[in-house]
């Protein structure tokens, strides 16, 4: 039986997709193609004379040692706010599919921090680990631990990490749950009943079931850490102490807005844009790919 919607004009469907397209002009196509034409040309802070340069602004990123050290900062920080993220989430719900007493309390609670916004969960963690105003923060130093993310740059790349990861662990947390919950009872028992123990199962039957999920969290969790974690910055460290928690995105909003390089900052914001495209365009087809085999 054929569902489709038939239409009697034109205007009518063309009326229902205009609001989404006007959007995705105004905030999407819009300022990329200002951002990709800004990175080609060099202009005075006020943005009054502007003139086309090239590729300079982004031979001259390559160049710049403190955008390289950003560059593998960003990239140990996303590996390690991806890993711990994941691997938190995936423990969180394979507790939580157990028939336990009150699972459905629990599992609500989980997925609580994701609608934290992540300034807020921010200054959660401000009162929790300040060495000053901090319960956990003041308490540390009780303990022989000289806790001051301040002025400590190692601490607060942890602290972020730990902020960050965090936000996203409720994320993470439901399509596991999810993807436990469609792996068939009948395989686990089957392999309970042949002797094999609870960690061979999960080595063998259930982690390999949940590797399409894994590998679309993993893209997903990259892009959050690479992108969505401004706010966790700004809010906790504000990039610093120095340079230790500058990350690619908080290095654009630093030279754009702060240094007034509009030139630089939009040529960085095109190789952040490129990355994240090389990012999905993995994810689309590597997924599809293991989903399918």
């Amino acid at each position: 039986m054929d569902r489709r919607t038939i239409f009697g004009g034109r205007l009518l469907p063309i009326a229902f997709v205009l609001p989404q397209l006007l959007v995705t002009f105004l905030f999407f196509l819009l300022p990329a193609g200002k951002a990709i034409y800004g990175s080609f040309t060099q202009t005075d802070a006020f943005g009054l004379h502007t003139r086309f340069i090239g590729f300079a602004n982004f031979v001259s990123l390559l160049d710049d040692a403190g955008y390289r050290a950003a560059f593998g900062r960003t990239a140990i920080f996303c590996a390690l706010v991806t890993l711990l993220a994941m691997a938190s989430a995936l423990l969180f719900a394979i507790f939580a599919d157990h028939e336990i007493r009150g699972r459905a309390i629990y599992r609500t609670l989980l997925i609580w921090p994701y609608a934290v916004a992540p300034a807020v969960s921010a200054v959660l963690w401000v009162f929790v680990m300040h060495p000053e105003v901090g319960i956990v923060g003041r308490e540390l130093g009780r303990f022989g631990i000289h806790w001051d993310y301040t002025v400590n740059g190692t601490q607060a790349l942890g602290l972020v990490i730990v902020a960050s990861a965090w936000t996203q662990v409720s994320y993470n947390f439901v399509f596991y749950l999810a993807g436990l919950q469609s792996i068939p009872s009948s395989v686990i028992e089957a392999a309970r009943m042949d002797g094999a123990g609870g960690f061979r199962r999960f080595r063998t039957i259930v982690f390999p079931l949940l590797m399409p999920t894994t590998f679309f969290l993993l893209i997903v969790n990259l892009v959050y850490a690479a992108f969505d974690t401004f706010g966790t910055i700004m809010a906790l460290t504000r990039g610093g102490p120095g340079q230790a928690t500058v990350t690619l995105v908080v290095k654009v909003y630093r030279d754009g807005v702060v240094n007034l390089d509009l030139a630089g900052s939009s040529a960085q914001s095109v190789i952040l844009m490129l990355i994240v495209i090389g990012l999905t365009a993995v994810q689309f087809r590597f997924l599809g790919r293991r989903t399918i085999s």
